[in-house]
């Protein structure tokens, strides 16, 4: 299907983003670009309080990312001889904000504030169409990107953003973009998949996760509430908590029972408990509970133990970790100043979040001169004879041939 959205909107560009709109999100957008007069009023209409929110939010992770930022290094291996290690922001990135079962100005921030630090001059941003507001982008969503200083924002969503993204859209005045990020469904996730390759991508980011390491000396009231903070996300959303203690795991299952009862999404939320993607593990010790999440590589790590520095020295997989009870992933999911754009399925063991990193792209140039490079003529006329390639020697040693 993803496929088939991707082709559409390549071969009919804005009539098949309209389309689709209006087929999956039940709305048929007056247009998909946004006008900068609508992203301005969304500002100047946004809620005091939020503002003041996300204001603080885009202060704490420009900090934050500022500090992923490597320094160029100059290596000298000899006199004469150096490697220089460069990092150069792409140039062109667009970015994707969820819309469907919740608002993410949050996720603005999180996918625009790194691609800003990193240096990247052009960026576009894609939220699906919202029915309550005519077909546009959530005013909150606009309201962040203005405060970012995003003017280019398009009202389409799915798959069928991804490969606008990718492939373009010129009626629209929609460029390619070099590189995409940003979390979706599983038919974003598969779009990024196929386009991988044409454009790079962050991650997959699929259906959230959060796993919680915890002991005897965890509140158990405060687990359930974090279980169910993401349980709320998507009936599809991964709640797990590994523990050494079947007391804590027994008054952690009663506490769900009471706060996904309380909540305001109850029956989102019991879908995603129930599922076989959320359970409570029991593990003979916390050692155990460390191997258990570093084969799993959750989204989210809670460390809830007596001693989470410890288990902290045994995890090596997880998208972004989080110490002690006062440190609950929702404080990430807004104002830690850490990303909350983190890799799902299993992939934090091969692959990291959202940062400024993701915009860059190390360069390695090579400045020798004619004595260094005389210095090693015979090692490289050598390795070339052996790789029978005796041009690559050859290509060296005219550099010092008598005309």
């Amino acid at each position: 299907m993803a496929q088939g959205l991707i082709d559409a909107v390549r071969e009919r560009g804005e009539a098949a983003l309209l389309d689709q709109a209006e087929r999956l999100d039940g709305v048929r957008p007056a247009q998909i670009r946004i006008h900068a007069d609508e992203i301005n009023r969304a500002v100047r209409d946004l809620d005091p309080a939020v503002r003041d929110a996300i204001e603080e939010a885009i202060r704490r992770v420009t900090i934050a990312s500022q500090a992923q930022l490597p320094a160029p290094v100059v290596t000298t291996l000899g006199d004469g001889a150096q490697v220089i290690q460069r990092w150069q922001p792409v140039k062109r990135v667009g970015l994707y904000v969820p819309g469907g079962k919740a608002v993410y100005p949050s996720s603005v921030v999180m996918n625009v504030v790194p691609a800003q630090v990193a240096g990247v001059s052009s960026i576009a941003l894609a939220s699906p169409a919202q029915k309550h507001f005519d077909g546009s982008v959530h005013p909150t969503i606009l309201a962040a990107a203005g405060l970012l200083g995003v003017d280019e924002v398009y009202a389409m969503g799915g798959a069928g953003a991804v490969g606008a993204f990718a492939y373009g859209v010129p009626s629209i005045g929609l460029d390619p973009v070099h590189v995409i990020t940003g979390p979706g469904n599983q038919y974003v996730t598969a779009a990024k998949r196929l386009v991988r390759g044409v454009a790079g991508i962050d991650s997959e980011a699929g259906p959230t996760e959060i796993l919680v390491i915890a002991d005897a000396t965890a509140n158990a009231r405060l687990i359930a509430a974090d279980l169910v903070s993401q349980a709320e996300h998507d009936e599809l959303a991964a709640a797990v908590l590994v523990t050494d203690s079947p007391e804590l795991a027994e008054r952690v299952r009663v506490e769900l029972v009471s706060v996904a009862a309380s909540t305001h999404h109850t029956a989102r939320v019991a879908e995603a408990l129930a599922g076989q993607q959320s359970a409570i593990v029991l593990v003979a010790d916390l050692a155990a509970a460390a191997a258990f999440s570093n084969a799993y590589g959750p989204e989210h790590l809670e460390i809830q133990t007596e001693e989470p520095g410890a288990v902290l020295d045994l995890i090596d997989s997880a998208g972004a970790i989080f110490l002690g009870e006062n440190s609950p992933v929702s404080l990430g999911d807004y104002l830690a100043g850490s990303n909350h754009v983190l890799p799902t399925g299993g992939q934090s063991r091969f692959s990291s979040g959202l940062g400024a990193y993701t915009f860059l792209r190390p360069q390695q140039v090579i400045n020798y001169d004619r004595a260094a490079l005389q210095a090693v003529e015979a090692r490289i006329v050598a390795l070339s004879s052996a790789e029978d390639l005796p041009a690559h020697g050859d290509a060296v040693t005219a550099r010092f041939t008598q005309q």
